[in-house]
C-alpha cells in the first residue's frame, strides 16, 4: 500500500494522491513528498523506488531483506537509515519491526513490512496540524525516529513487569518452572540491547552533523534522541544484571531444595539403620545360636529395634535433620 503526503511551497496540499500522479509531483522543485510503503507489493516497490526515486539497487535490496541491526548509509542524493521498533507482551513475547527511511533534500520514503504505530501516529499529527511539519523531510524523519523511541515505553513496562513477576516467584518459592522463563526474558533483553546500541550510535552520528541531510536546527533534537536511547540502554543493562542475580538466586534455591531432599533421605536411612542391623543379625540363622532357642529373644529384638529407632528419630528431629 502506498500512502503519501504532499507539501508545495511549505504548505500542505494533499494526502494520499493517486500513485500515478507522484511522478509529476516528483519533478516539481517546490514539492516536498513523504511516501510511505506499508506492506507493499512488488509493483509498488518498483514504482516508487526504481521509477520515481531511482534509488541505488543496494538500497532496494536492503529494504527487501530485513537487517538484524540498525544502520545508516549515505549516498549522493539521499541518506538511508534502518531503525527498529520494538514490541513486547507476555503472550507474544519480544518482537521487532524494521523501518527503512530514505531521506533526501525534498523527500522522505519509508518502508515497512508490518503496520507501525510510529508511522500512523506521525501521519495523524501531520494531518491534524500540518503547519508543524513545513520545515522539511528531515523533520518527518526525526519525528518518526522519536516516536519509535517513545513507543519503546510500553515494551519496557511489560519487560519490567515480567522481571518483577519472576523475582516475586523466586522469592515466594513458587513451584512453577522458572528456568526457561528466565532464559527467555534474558534473551529478550540481550536482543533489545543489540538493537539499542547501534540505534544510539546512529542518533549520535546524525546529531554530530556529519551528514548534510539534517539541518543544524534539528541537531539538538537528535542529541536529545540519543540521550533518550542512552537512558533506555542503561535501564535495560541494569535489568539484565538484576535478572542474572535472580537467576543465581533461583539456582541457589534449587540447590538448597535438592540438599533438603538428600538430607531427609539420609535421615530416613539413619532411622532404619537399627532395624537393618538387628534384623540382619537375627536373619543369619546360625545353627548353634543360643538366641534362636530362647522364647523371649524375638520380643527382646523387637523391643531393641523399636527403642533404638524411636531414640534415633527423636535425636534427628531435635537436630532438625528431619
Amino acid at each position: 500500500m502506498i500512502q503519501s503526503i504532499v507539501y508545495r511551497d511549505n504548505k500542505f496540499v494533499a494526502d494520499c494522491p493517486p500513485p500515478e500522479t507522484l511522478a509529476a509531483l516528483r519533478q516539481d522543485p517546490a514539492v516536498m513528498l513523504w511516501v510511505d510503503l506499508a506492506e507493499p507489493t512488488d509493483d509498488e516497490i518498483r514504482l516508487v523506488m526504481q521509477d520515481l526515486f531511482a534509488l541505488h539497487p543496494l538500497t532496494i535490496e536492503d529494504c527487501m531483506q530485513d537487517s538484524p541491526l540498525p544502520k545508516f548509509e549515505e549516498y549522493e542524493n539521499y541518506l538511508y537509515i534502518v531503525a527498529h521498533a520494538v514490541d513486547y507482551s507476555r503472550a507474544e513475547k519480544f518482537s521487532t519491526t524494521e523501518l527503512d527511511l530514505i531521506l533526501g533534500k525534498n523527500f522522505l520514503v519509508t518502508f515497512h513490512r508490518r503496520p507501525l504505530k510510529a508511522v500512523q501516529t506521525c501521519r495523524e499529527r501531520i494531518l491534524r496540524t500540518p503547519g508543524l511539519f513545513v520545515r522539511g523531510p528531515d523533520r518527518f524523519a526525526h519525528t518518526l525516529l522519536d516516536l519509535i523511541v517513545e513507543h519503546f515505553t510500553p515494551a519496557l513496562t511489560e519487560l519490567r513487569a515480567e522481571i518483577e513477576a519472576i523475582e516475586d516467584a523466586v522469592l515466594a518459592r513458587s513451584k512453577e518452572p522458572l528456568a526457561q522463563r528466565i532464559v527467555d526474558v534474558r534473551e529478550d533483553l540481550t536482543t533489545l540491547r543489540q538493537i539499542l546500541r547501534p540505534q544510539r550510535e546512529i542518533a549520535v552520528a546524525l546529531a554530530s552533523g556529519r551528514t548534510g541531510f539534517f539541518r543544524p536546527k534539528l541537531l539538538p533534537y537528535m542529541r536529545d534522541l540519543s540521550d533518550d536511547l542512552v537512558r533506555i540502554e542503561e535501564q535495560v543493562k541494569s535489568w539484565s544484571e538484576q535478572l542474572i542475580f535472580v537467576f543465581k538466586l533461583f539456582l541457589n534455591r534449587s540447590s538448597h531444595e535438592t540438599n533438603e531432599g538428600v538430607r531427609v533421605l539420609t535421615g530416613l536411612t539413619a532411622v532404619a539403620l537399627p532395624l537393618m542391623i538387628i534384623g540382619s543379625w537375627f536373619s543369619m540363622n546360625f545353627r548353634n545360636s543360643p538366641l534362636l532357642a530362647s522364647r523371649s529373644a524375638y520380643w527382646i529384638a523387637v523391643g531393641i529395634m523399636g527403642a533404638s529407632t524411636v531414640a534415633l528419630f527423636i535425636f534427628l528431629k531435635r537436630r532438625k535433620w528431619l
